[in-house]
C-alpha cells in the first residue's frame, strides 16, 4: 500500500532571492504546494519602516510578479498551490496587489488568503496596560519607555492560520511573521489531517520545512565541500516529498544546477540550529537529534527519524525601534602602502568630524584585503596593494551622520594618494531601526484567516 504524500518546493529562502526560483519550480517540480520564504528579522524592519511612510506598503513586492510568472501553474485539474510568508506587514495590501495580477490575467476566482494575527502594534499599549513587560531574551530588561519608538511588533505565529485557509479553499495564502518551518507544516497538516497533538510527525514536517527553508542552501548554495563541477549558474531550488508518516525525500527539477547530497542536506539540518534535541516552534518543539539520511539517488535524500514534543506556551516577537541615524561608505585605496594608507585615511576622517565639533557614539572601519573579515586567521602574509576602505557609523544625531557623508570625497585631493572609487553617488543618512527579541503567553494572540475570491479583494 502506497502512502500518501506531498510534493512542496521553495523557491525563496530571502527578499532579494532568485526572482527565476519559483518559476522554475512551478514549470518543472511538478509541485502540489510551491512556498516562498521571504522575511528575516532585517527584512521586518525594511517593510516596517516602508509601512511607515505608506500604510498601503508593507509586504515584499517580489511576489507580485512571481504571482504572474506562475499564473499558468494555477488552472488546470491540479493547479498549484502557493503559501507564503511575503504578506510581511500587510497581508491584506498583498492580498490586493496579488488579486490585481490575478484578475488581469483572466484569474478572478482563484481564492486568496491574508493570515493576521502576527501584528501587535495596534494592542501594544493594551498589552503593556494588562502587565506584559516583553523582557529582552538577552537581558532580561524589561521594554519599558522605549515602547514610545517601537515601529513594528510581530510574534510568530504557527501552521494554524495556514491550515483555516486551505480549509477554505485558499489556493494563494498569504501570511505575516510565522515561523518558516509553518510554510510547511500547515500544508500537511491539511493534506493529511493530522491532529495538533500529533507531536512526532509535526516534528517530522517541521524538519522537512527547516531543509527547503532556505531555498538552494540544501541544493548546493554555500557547500562548503563545493567544487567547480557543481554548477551554481543554474542551481535547482529544493523540493520536499513529504509523505504522511513524516518521512520526506529532498530533491530538485531534473536537469537543474547544484547538488542534493548527504553533505548538502546534513549541513542545511544544522543551520542555525541550537539544541537540536530542542528546536522551538509554535507548532511543535521538533527534536533533530536523531534524524537520518539516506541518499536514494542522484539528487534524492531520504530523511527519517525527525520527532517532537508538545508546543511550547509562549511565542516569539519580533520587535523593531527607532534607535539613531546611520551611515556607510566606501573608497578603494591602491598602490604601495595601501594598508597603511586606508588607515590614515580612516583616522583623518575621524580628526576632521571631531574638529568639526561631532565626536561620534560609533565609529568604525575595516579594510577589506587585509584580513579584517575574518579576524584572528593568519591567512594574509603579503601586503595587498588594492584595498576597499569601508566606514560605517551611527549616532543619535541625524546631523552628525549628515556631516560624515561629506568626509569621504574630500579625501581624493586632501588625503593619502591611490584614493580611487569616489564616482559613486555620496552616502546618505537613514534611520537605524533596531531589534528587540521577547516573547508572549501564546493565549493571547489569536489567528485569523480572511479568503476572498480575487474579484472581491478588489471590491
Amino acid at each position: 500500500m502506497s502512502v500518501k504524500s506531498i510534493r512542496i518546493g521553495n523557491g525563496a529562502g530571502f527578499w532579494g532571492d532568485n526572482l527565476d526560483a519559483p518559476r522554475q519550480l512551478a514549470s518543472h517540480g511538478k509541485l502540489d504546494y510551491l512556498t516562498l520564504e521571504y522575511l528575516a528579522e532585517l527584512t521586518l524592519s525594511i517593510l516596517a519602516y516602508q509601512r511607515s511612510k505608506n500604510p498601503e506598503s508593507g509586504y515584499v513586492t517580489d511576489l507580485v510578479k512571481v504571482v504572474k510568472d506562475i499564473t499558468p501553474q494555477l488552472t488546470g485539474d491540479a493547479p498549484l498551490k502557493l503559501v507564503t510568508n511575503g504578506g510581511g506587514m500587510n497581508p491584506v495590501g498583498c492580498a490586493k496587489a496579488v488579486s490585481q495580477v490575478l484578475v488581469d490575467s483572466g484569474l478572478p476566482h482563484v481564492r486568496v488568503a491574508a493570515v493576521a494575527g502576527d501584528d501587535l502594534l495596534p494592542r501594544l499599549e493594551e498589552l503593556l496596560n494588562a502587565g506584559e513587560v516583553f523582557a529582552h531574551f538577552d537581558n532580561g530588561q524589561p521594554l519599558g519607555q522605549l515602547h514610545e519608538r517601537i515601529v513594528s511588533a510581530n510574534a510568530y505565529l504557527g501552521a494554524e492560520g495556514i491550515v483555516d485557509a486551505l480549509a477554505e479553499n485558499a489556493q494563494i495564502v498569504l501570511t505575516g511573521r510565522i515561523t518558516v518551518a509553518a510554510l510547511v507544516v500547515g500544508p500537511a497538516v491539511h493534506e493529511f489531517g493530522w491532529s495538533w497533538d500529533d507531536w512526532s510527525r509535526l516534528g517530522a514536517a517541521t524538519i522537512a520545512g527547516h531543509l527547503i527553508e532556505c531555498g538552494a542552501q540544501v541544493t548546493g548554495g554555500m557547500y562548503s565541500d563545493w567544487n567547480p563541477s557543481i554548477d551554481l549558474g543554474t542551481i535547482g531550488y529544493p523540493v520536499a516529498n513529504l509523505r504522511e508518516d513524516g518521512t520526506s525525500v529532498i530533491s530538485k527539477p531534473s536537469g537543474t544546477g547544484g547538488e542534493v547530497s548527504i553533505g548538502t542536506v546534513s549541513e542545511q539540518l544544522i543551520y542555525e540550529i541550537g539544541d537540536p534535541e530542542k528546536y522551538f516552534t509554535p507548532d511543535v518543539v521538533a527534536d533533530f537529534s536523531n534524524v537520518h539520511l539516506t541518499q536514494l539517488a542522484d539528487e534524492e535524500v531520504l530523511v527519517e527519524g525527525g520527532t517532537g514534543t508538545e508546543a511550547p506556551p509562549t511565542l516569539k516577537v519580533s520587535m523593531a525601534y527607532y534607535d539613531g541615524f546611520t551611515t556607510s561608505g566606501s573608497i578603494v585605496v591602491a598602490g604601495p602602502q595601501a594598508n597603511e594608507k586606508a588607515h590614515a585615511a580612516a583616522e583623518a576622517i575621524r580628526v576632521r568630524m571631531k574638529t568639526a565639533g561631532y565626536e561620534l557614539e560609533h565609529f568604525e572601519y575595516e579594510c577589506l584585503g587585509t584580513g579584517d573579515t575574518l579576524p584572528g586567521m593568519d591567512l594574509w602574509h603579503q601586503s595587498s596593494q588594492e584595498i576597499v576602505l569601508r566606514i560605517a557609523a551611527r549616532d543619535h544625531r541625524r546631523e552628525a551622520i549628515d556631516r560624515l557623508t561629506r568626509e569621504l570625497t574630500p579625501l581624493v585631493t586632501s588625503g593619502p594618494p591611490g584614493i580611487t572609487g569616489y564616482t559613486e553617488s555620496r552616502a546618505r543618512s537613514r534611520p537605524v531601526i533596531a531589534y528587540w527579541p521577547t516573547t508572549i503567553p501564546r493565549d493571547m494572540v489569536k489567528t485569523s484567516a480572511e479568503v476572498r475570491a480575487a474579484q472581491e479583494w478588489l471590491v
